[in-house]
């Protein structure tokens, strides 16, 4: 169910940058011990006290006696025997020794027990508690007591019994002996343990060494147990075995008290001779012990290397007494990253130092190098009283009297909080307890300007004093309960780093109090101090700044307290503390909130008076530009006003960013035991645990309860704003005003200004605001933080749910993309970020699946019903509808029965109806493919499509670009829905499928059950729905699959209208859909002009198609002459020649279509259009001839030997083979060419056969042009020259011959222009003689003539006439050698005709007339047959040739032959056997 008044998005996310800003502020305010103690040298107050009309801050809780026994066995000593004492906070017991007996006892409170191990027959010289190894006891014994006597060591265990109920985990210990673990001492007294937190435990001897004492299993002949010494070496053996005591000489300094650095793994000692020493654990404390640096005179108050004076005078400086070193205590990270250890001194004074160098690193890596005092603090003052302040002079270097000065018996540190105990006056010891100072440093006048920012920063503390009976013997925290601690450390682990802690819970959490009071005291409980002094025991309870103004409320507290209060603290942070009260926040032992404390909390929290009303910040910047002489600098900036809200806005701005700061910017779930960089490797569990988050929720939920009864009840100034008309239904539900926008302000709140300085300050000011306004403008800005503490409850509700359902088994629902998103999400993104709420929605859809699965754990009912109470903004009413029919597809999967299917699936297309744009149809249409329900699977998504774009504006070119894109990529999601449904049906993946909820294995192939049949009726059922629905911009996405699918033929049958305007767009060009009769041709092809894309070609097939299923054959026959003639940059995209050939060739078959089936009218264009698409072919024929010579070419040259290229006796062999290199690479790249584009024929002659010499395909083209006339005619007269050369330099005369025969063929019989024979036969013939007489090559007689022969078809007559005419010319024949080659050639030619006249005329093959003409017998019979006309022509010829043959001045022997072959042809055809 959605909120009445709720707006999610902006509200939430705005809100969300505010608590951002706040925390990283107050993470930004945090300041390193360091830095607070350098500022203190400065500051004029380090020491203060409250009010004495205020509750204490310190209060004695209880104070118990110490128990009977002890007393007891102490009485009996006589007072003296050795008695020690301590308190060991892990098991919450106080321990005393007497002689030989040990005493446990609570020190929380009395429960009439005290444990007595009295073991031993030697005295107790020292004890120690030590976390036990792990792998090494018995689960059961969970610490080790450490008793040392002067003749052996003892390790005894202990273990801890929790209460019935629980809540007590150390109600009961038991103390088990160890037999085995039980080591001589070999006479070194010890006088003092420190163990560390695994498990190692050290002990320093009277001798000055330090001891470990270590434990194990044991096996064999090893020991279990044994004592080593760390700091002696082989001369310290024969010491300690060969010298007895007495012999010994030189002091011994031993320590008397070790401490343990568990974060950094130091060990720090304090000797009888007040040094200090430094002992190094390695880097993770199991290294072997290695002392660092001993100093000493650390306590000299005349040394000066921390920084402070010597004293003046020589009298001082002998007055003062040294100072002794009472108490050593480590500092934790959380205090600061440099200093490591605070040493208390007998007169109060604390020395900070430090074990690192300046400038190196200050992580727990970084291993001790060095032991120096970096800073000394102050002792606190006597005579602590109420209001304890100082002056402006600092006091940190004066010398205080001797009766004034502290005399500290013992002392205690821990976190920022010190105890002493001073004996400083006669009558009675008394308590001073050192605490951090909240309050806001008191103003400072502004000619102090360094001097007050200094003072800021520095360290101040509240002192304390309580009086105490007998005097303090030791001090420890009383650490929070387990159940406490485990809550604190889940939440603050990883943001106060102390997840890396090998310390308890408890021990962790106490850390925290370092960071002070406001930030903590949400969650902490007050602090406690259990104080053992000669008496008992005292519990000492350090009130929090809530727990004071909880007690003002109680008492009713006058007006001027609580004003004072609020001075002290600051309007924000007494309004915060207000806050905590009200809502009852606080973390509180026992119920300490009355409903009257609470009450009057939330009347404080909107007293204006208290907190301040909302204001304009920069009020003081036009005060502060004026002279003290009441002139105004003109050489400053006058500062813009902008709205400051009052301390009510600032308040609830930090208690919120405190409430959300453990998890506020920290991933939600982590990944343990992760090897590689794939979440799913891993176990993935929710950060927090439940138990954190549901304190968390609670409180957040509290708070946000009490602000929406706030609003409701028109409290504060929700009730000013809603008397004020339209101010309350624009602020208070959702409407925002134009000038509520403005950027809120988080500085502290100004003071007013006298009317004068507001009235010229107004007129600056360039942007103002009425109080009214102000103020809606604050309630505005809560009511947006209001709304994201809602939200945050609600996520932590929907982690928990989560975490309660193995997150792991739900993260593998989602994808590797998803998984790892989630990982990486932080709690800030899942409340405010679109991407959180996505995740959200996938990690709900996976909770669902466990539970309306197949093998479920409930219903939709019962985990809806979880969702929608506790997170509705995640989880509303379409998403309950959503659910539901999910359950119904479950449930229709599952069933037996078709009917039941079709009716459950109906339901659940019906609920999914009235939720289109909600529900997450990726899922739930792969449910109803499934269940091969496809009207489902179309409309829904296009439903949701419709929904997302209700106003049209993926179609609208005017919208913002960036807004269209995303609408159209969502809108493009629900299309994809529809477009794999098809692909599925198709056998086709879809691209980047995963499994989401609701698609179980076991059904997500949903086609692969199916035949071919019932596939093409499912495709066809979609494709149908699809068209149907009134979308052009579907229909263009589902034409564009279709295609994609090869689902040509469907997409040409059944689609519709808007096919042809899709397929013509597609295609870049558009085409008239009818060409009208008067339409010339020039107009029908203008649409073809320009490149189109090589992805579009299939839509103008396609088109193409279309049209001729149509009979529209013309307009086919336009679009297949475009895809021929396509333009193409690179071979990539272009189509080959092949291709273009078929282009054109199915062009010129629909132009013949169109010509036929058109009226005559329309003729004359088609024939047109026919003429020039046939040319058009032809022309293709000619690029696709000359690419094949071009590659033949520049493989030929590529392939050469290069022996073959070098030419004999070529003095540069080199040119030649470079030069047919280049012509190889030129041939190359203008074959590529034409695979690109289409050439004219003039380019093709002109550009690529002329130049690379292709004289055939040279003479082709002039004859295709219809070259003639004189110019003309000599061209191709010197193109055949030059194709005969070329051809005789390749094979000689045979090659030539051939060549003649292949091109004259295709030439002939034309107009004659392009086979000039005369030309052609008189080169060949002097060809045929020059290499004849040459002797280079044998030349036949007859070759030429019978190449002209074929050239000319067996035209014998035209043949005759070129030799003829050739012979008859004596100029061109000059010489009688040639003149007789040509006579011979004639001879052959008429023998040839006269054997195809025989042939012709007798009916018989070219052999038997060859018979007839050599005077075969049988020839008689038929020489009737031959024409008279032929033979008298032939008979002409041949008397004039033998005429010439006799005329030729050469010798007889040479043209004998000639003559005879003449008279033997004569006298054949003259023979009466001839007819």
């Amino acid at each position: 169910m959605a909120w009445d008044d709720e707006i999610i998005g902006p509200d939430v996310a705005s809100a969300g940058l505010h608590v951002s800003e706040r925390i990283g502020k107050e993470v930004a305010a945090r300041l390193d011990l360091e830095e607070a103690l350098e500022a203190s040298r400065y500051a004029s107050h380090p020491y203060s006290s409250l009010p004495k009309e205020w509750p204490s801050l310190v209060e004695v809780a209880e104070t118990r006696e110490l128990p009977p026994t002890l007393i007891e066995r102490y009485n009996e000593s006589g007072g003296e025997g050795t008695a020690l004492c301590g308190i060991f906070s892990e098991i919450r017991r106080a321990w005393a020794s007497v002689d030989n007996s040990l005493f446990l006892w609570r020190f929380d409170k009395w429960d009439g027990q005290c444990q007595e191990y009295n073991g031993e027959e030697q005295a107790i010289c020292a004890v120690g508690l030590a976390r036990t190894k792990p792998g090494i006891f018995v689960e059961a014994i969970q610490y080790l007591l450490v008793l040392a006597t002067p003749v052996e060591l003892i390790l005894i265990g202990v273990c801890c019994t929790a209460s019935g109920d629980g809540t007590d985990p150390y109600a009961e210990i038991s103390l088990q002996p160890l037999p085995d673990y039980t080591v001589p001492s070999d006479g070194v007294t010890m006088t003092c343990i420190a163990c560390t937190n695994n498990g190692h435990i050290f002990l320093a001897g009277r001798d000055g060494h330090i001891y470990e004492i270590e434990y194990t299993i044991g096996s064999g002949w090893h020991k279990r147990c044994r004592k080593v010494c760390l700091t002696g070496g082989l001369g310290s053996l024969l010491s300690r075995w060969v010298l007895p005591n007495a012999l010994k000489f030189g002091a011994v300094d031993p320590a008397v008290d070790m401490v343990v650095d568990d974060e950094r793994h130091i060990i720090y000692a304090r000797t009888e001779g007040n040094k200090l020493q430094v002992y190094d654990l390695g880097v993770n404390g199991n290294g072997p012990l290695t002392k660092i640096a001993e100093e000493k005179n650390l306590t000299d108050p005349r040394e000066t290397q921390y920084g402070g004076r010597r004293p003046a005078g020589p009298r001082s400086a002998t007055r003062v007494s040294k100072p002794s070193i009472i108490h050593i205590a480590p500092l934790s990270l959380i205090e600061s990253r440099r200093l490591n250890v605070t040493a208390v001194l007998s007169d109060g004074r604390r020395m900070y130092l430090s074990t690192s160098s300046p400038g190196g690193r200050t992580d727990s890596s970084q291993r001790p190098t060095c032991l120096k005092v970096v800073s000394m603090r102050p002792s606190p003052p006597l005579g602590v009283g109420g209001g304890l302040t100082f002056g402006a002079i600092s006091i940190a270097n004066r010398a205080q009297p001797e009766d004034l000065v502290l005399k500290v018996e013992s002392a205690f540190y821990s976190v920022g909080t010190l105890v002493l105990s001073d004996s400083s006056a006669a009558t009675m010891s008394s308590l001073l307890i050192v605490h951090n100072d909240s309050t806001i440093q008191s103003s400072i006048p502004s000619n102090y300007g360094m001097t007050a920012a200094r003072s800021s920063r520095a360290l101040r503390e509240l002192v304390s004093s309580l009086p105490i009976e007998g005097r303090m013997l030791c001090a420890a925290d009383i650490l929070p309960l387990p159940d406490v601690a485990i809550i604190v450390h889940s939440l603050y682990a990883d943001a106060e780093a102390l997840a890396g802690l090998t310390e308890s819970c408890e021990k962790a959490c106490g850390k925290l109090w370092a960071r002070g009071d406001l930030p903590t005291q949400h969650v902490l409980p007050r602090r406690r101090i259990i104080v053992f002094s000669t008496i008992g025991l005292m519990e000492v309870v350090l009130n929090r700044p809530v727990d004071i103004l909880r007690r003002l409320f109680e008492l009713s507290a006058p007006r001027s307290q609580m004003e004072d209060f609020f001075n002290r603290f600051g309007a924000g942070e007494a309004a915060a503390m207000c806050l905590l009260l009200a809502a009852k926040l606080v973390f509180a032992e026992e119920n300490l909130i009355s409903n009257t404390v609470a009450e009057r909390a939330a009347e404080a929290f909107e007293d204006s008076g208290l907190v301040g009303m909302p204001q304009m910040d920069g009020v003081n910047a036009f005060s502060n530009t004026q002279t003290q002489a009441g002139g105004f600098s003109m050489g400053q900036v006058v500062q813009e006003a902008e709205p400051l809200f009052s301390g009510a806005h600032q308040g609830l701005c930090l208690c919120s960013s405190r409430l959300l700061f453990p998890v506020w910017e920290f991933p939600i779930v982590i990944v343990r035991g992760q090897s590689g960089p794939n979440a799913r490797e891993g176990v993935v569990v929710c950060r927090l645990s439940s138990e954190a988050m549901k304190i968390l929720e609670s409180k957040i939920r509290s708070l946000e309860n009490f602000l929406r009864f706030r609003r409701n009840k028109r409290r504060g100034l929700y009730g000013y704003v809603a008397g004020l008309g339209d101010y309350s239904g624009s602020i208070l539900y959702g409407g925002v005003g134009s000038r509520s926008t403005t950027k809120i302000s988080f500085a502290p709140q100004t003071r007013d200004v006298d009317s004068a300085d507001r009235t010229a300050l107004n007129k600056r000011q360039r942007v103002l605001y009425s109080p009214a306004e102000l103020a809606a403008m604050e309630v505005r800005a809560m009511e947006c933080l209001r709304r994201l503490l809602r939200r945050s409850s609600e996520a932590l509700f929907l982690l928990q749910l989560i975490s309660h359902h193995n997150v792991t088994r739900l993260v593998q629902a989602l994808d590797n993309t998803s998984c790892q998103k989630l990982v990486q999400l932080t709690f800030h993104q899942l409340v405010c970020s679109e991407e959180g709420d996505q995740l959200a929605m996938r990690l709900i859809s996976a909770l669902m699946e466990y539970y309306i699965g197949p093998d479920g754990r409930g219903t939709v009912d019962e985990i809806s019903a979880k969702l929608r109470d506790g997170c509705p903004s995640y989880f509303n009413e379409s998403d309950y509808k959503y659910y539901l029919a999910v359950e119904c597809l479950e449930r229709a999967s599952i069933t037996g029965s078709t009917d039941e299917r079709e009716t459950l699936a109906r339901d659940a297309f019906n609920l999914l109806t009235r939720i289109p744009e909600s529900a997450e149809l990726s899922s739930i249409c792969k449910r109803f493919e499934n269940l091969r329900f496809y009207e489902a699977v179309v409309r829904l998504p296009l439903q949701k499509a419709q929904a997302i774009d209700q106003k049209g504006d993926a179609v609208n070119a005017k919208f913002d670009p960036r807004h269209r894109d995303a609408v159209i990529a969502q809108r493009e999601q629900c299309y994809e829905i529809i477009m794999n449904a098809l692909r599925s049906l198709k056998g086709v993946g879809p691209s980047g499928a995963q499994r989401e909820f609701g698609t179980p294995s076991r059904l997500s192939a949903s086609g692969s059950d199916l035949d071919q049949a019932s596939r093409n009726k499912y495709i066809r059922q979609i494709i149908q729905l699809s068209v149907q629905w009134p979308d052009t911009a579907f229909h263009e996405y589902l034409y564009r699959t279709l295609i994609e699918l090869g689902l040509e033929n469907e997409l040409l049958e059944y689609g519709g209208s808007d096919l042809v305007s899709f397929l013509q767009s597609a295609g870049r060009k558009p085409l008239q859909e009818a060409v009208s009769p008067a339409t010339s041709l020039a107009s029908g092809l203008h649409d073809v002009e320009g490149a189109i894309p090589s992805g579009h070609t299939k839509y103008l097939d396609l088109l193409a198609r279309y049209y001729v299923l149509k009979g529209q054959h013309l307009l086919a026959a336009h679009v297949l002459y475009r895809l021929a003639e396509r333009q193409c940059s690179n071979a990539e995209e272009a189509p080959t020649l092949e291709q273009r050939y078929q282009y054109l060739s199915n062009a010129v078959l629909q132009a013949k279509s169109a010509s036929s089936s058109i009226g005559s009218s329309n003729n004359s264009i088609d024939d047109g259009l026919l003429d020039m698409l046939e040319a058009k072919l032809v022309v293709l024929r000619f690029q696709m001839k000359i690419k094949v010579e071009l590659e033949s070419m520049a493989s030929r040259l590529q392939d050469l030997p290069e022996s073959s290229r070098q030419v004999p006796n070529d003095p540069f062999p080199q040119d030649n083979i470079v030069a047919d290199v280049e012509t190889a690479k030129a041939a190359r790249d203008k074959a590529k060419e034409l695979s690109l584009n289409l050439k004219s024929i003039t380019q093709l002659y002109n550009d690529y056969a002329v130049p690379f010499k292709l004289w055939e395909m040279c003479l082709e083209m002039l004859n295709f042009a219809n070259y003639s006339g004189e110019a003309d005619s000599k061209i191709v007269r010197e193109i055949w020259i030059r194709l005969l050369d070329q051809a005789l330099s390749r094979g000689g005369l045979a090659e030539a011959c051939s060549v003649l025969k292949r091109v004259g063929s295709n030439l002939y019989p034309g107009d004659g222009a392009c086979l000039p024979l005369d030309i052609i036969c008189l080169h060949l013939e002097k060809a045929a003689l020059e290499r004849l007489t040459s002797g280079a090559e044998l030349v036949g007689d007859e070759d030429i003539a019978r190449a002209l022969l074929a050239a000319c078809r067996s035209a014998h007559e035209t043949v005759l006439g070129v030799y003829d005419q050739l012979l008859s010319s004596g100029a061109i024949l000059t010489s009688s050698n040639l003149r007789l080659r040509l006579l011979r050639s004639a001879l052959a030619i008429l023998r040839d005709w006269g054997m195809s006249v025989l042939t012709n005329k007798l009916g018989t093959t070219a052999a038997g007339a060859s018979f007839v003409l050599g005077g075969g017998a049988f020839s008689l019979d038929r020489a009737a047959v031959l024409n008279q006309g032929i033979r008298d022509k032939i008979l002409s010829l041949v008397n004039r040739y033998m005429t010439e043959v006799r005329r030729l001045a050469l010798p007889q022997n040479q043209t004998e032959p000639v003559y005879r072959g003449f008279r033997e042809l004569e006298e054949r055809l003259l023979s009466p056997s001839s007819y």
